[in-house]
């Protein structure tokens, strides 16, 4: 059967460049401030006006402007990470070079699990795993022979994934292999639990009940008023859990708290997991880029004592979606956490290259590192500990000018570049801010539950969002405040 259509290369050149003009548009747009943060619409509304229902039915917009049309439509509609007004949730405003590593990995689309879909693609992963690892004091996996380990028998390991989620379920599978060797054909003994602080990401508490633990096998230990693990605590809380006739699996602490961006204090916990030989994991999944920068690491401190770590590219390393990675200081344990042969799709023991697929839960997964790689390639370990820096100063900035705003007042002083803040009134009275602030369009904030309150809340991703952004926030918070109190 002979296809009737198929692309070509001048199609290819032509709708590009049509995108690429596009694309240009929307980010100087939203750089200025000359087009909303987000447009927030009904599903039915926006459907209509991209025209999907005749897409779907078979009509093609093949026509000299239909194509662009269907583009400039969704870009009208898609939320600026661009806009200095953005911010909202824990999402890179992404570096070029990591979308045009989109671009070229939607092109080739080397499904790399194993080697030869995408040497070239392998080769980035493992790149970037060791620089990850070397950056944490863990020895380099090995794989790289350029980079292998100074100590025998300690080489580090680790995968990229599709998510932080992904990354922290492949740190808790790692951790039962190391406490139940025979769980994976014999099933996840009941009586295992994982410590974890009650702000821990709710991905710690999918990973334990997908491993069919149940979520009350995830024990909080006690924390102070900030939501940060107290070390001194862990002894009397691990008693009381063995007094149950139950076993710890991993003690896990928060690097940064997801609501918050507090971190728990790795260094003494670490201490502890170590002197009781309990599995340490560090969800660094915001927050272990402060890694890269010289004043900001020291609240990483202690993290080579961690057994498993996450570490996401696409929060704060100008990354696009998705670039995650499961680390580990024992690269033994990662090849533990998923006991499964797939002969169909690969070899074993390479004697060229690495296949991934045994350690990761992805059968077909894009080429992840190449995004990484590429933004290292423009700007730099340098840049990217720069943007880290300039955006947790940014917030140290906002965190003074709000709490010297009469009617404001902020949780704590930022660790990170999280900040949550609130007006007096009730909890209803912050939700009901922050939406009307969503659909005006201008801002896009986010909140949390904290301390028994409502706090709104603001990641600084975009270096563009300044001290006069802010103050146009507040001002525009304070009328709100006044036309409720109307």
């Amino acid at each position: 059967m002979k296809l009737n259509k198929t692309w070509n290369t001048e199609d290819f050149r032509r709708h590009g460049d049509e995108v690429l003009e596009l694309l240009t548009d929307f980010v100087d747009r939203g750089r200025r401030g000359e087009r909303p943060v987000v447009r927030v619409g009904e599903v039915d509304d926006l459907a209509r006006a991209m025209d999907l229902d005749r897409v779907l039915a078979g009509h093609t917009v093949d026509d000299e402007n239909g194509f662009r049309l269907l583009v400039e439509t969704f870009l009208e509609g898609a939320t600026s990470l661009q806009h200095p007004g953005y911010i909202a949730h824990q999402v890179s405003v992404p570096h070029y070079a990591s979308a045009l590593a989109d671009l070229i990995s939607g092109l080739i689309s080397n499904g790399m699990s194993v080697y030869e879909m995408g040497p070239t693609a392998g080769t980035m992963e493992i790149a970037v795993i060791d620089w990850m690892l070397g950056r944490i004091g863990w020895e380099p996996t090995g794989r790289n022979r350029d980079h292998a380990p100074a100590v025998e028998g300690m080489a580090g390991g680790g995968v990229l994934t599709h998510g932080g989620s992904l990354a922290n379920l492949t740190a808790m599978l790692a951790a039962r292999a190391a406490i139940a060797p025979r769980a994976w054909t014999d099933g996840t003994p009941k009586d295992l639990v994982v410590v974890a602080p009650e702000s821990a990401h709710y991905s710690l508490s999918r990973a334990v009940a997908t491993m069919g633990l149940g979520t009350n096998a995830l024990v909080a230990p006690p924390t102070d008023e900030l939501g940060r693990v107290v070390p001194g605590e862990l002894p009397a809380c691990l008693e009381r859990i063995a007094g149950k006739g139950r076993t710890v699996m991993a003690v896990v602490a928060n690097a940064c708290a997801t609501a918050t961006g507090i971190y728990d204090p790795v260094r003494a916990i670490g201490e502890f997991c170590r002197e009781s030989s309990l599995w340490f994991h560090v969800d660094g999944a915001h927050g272990a880029s402060a890694l890269l920068h010289p004043d900001e690491s020291v609240k990483m401190d202690g993290v080579e004592l961690a057994d498993s770590m996450v570490w996401d590219a696409h929060k704060l390393l100008q990354t696009s979606v998705l670039c995650a990675a499961a680390l580990f200081r024992d690269g033994r344990h990662l090849t533990n956490a998923f006991q499964q042969d797939a002969v169909y799709v690969t070899e074993g023991e390479r004697e060229i290259g690495h296949d991934f697929i045994p350690h990761q839960f992805e059968c077909t997964k894009a080429p992840l590192g190449l995004k990484l790689m590429l933004v290292l390639a423009l700007v730099g370990e340098r840049g990217l500990a720069e943007n880290v820096g300039v955006l947790c100063e940014n917030t140290r900035l906002f965190h003074a000018l709000i709490d010297s705003r009469d009617g404001f007042e902020t949780l704590c002083a930022p660790e990170s570049n999280i900040l949550c803040f609130r007006v007096e009134g009730d909890d209803s009275l912050q939700t009901g801010i922050r939406k009307t602030i969503m659909h005006g369009g201008d801002f896009l904030l986010s909140q949390a539950d904290v301390g028994g309150r409502r706090w709104l809340r603001m990641a600084v991703m975009n270096p563009l969002t300044d001290e006069a952004t802010i103050g146009r926030l507040l001002d525009r918070i304070d009328e709100i405040v006044g036309e409720e109190g109307g």
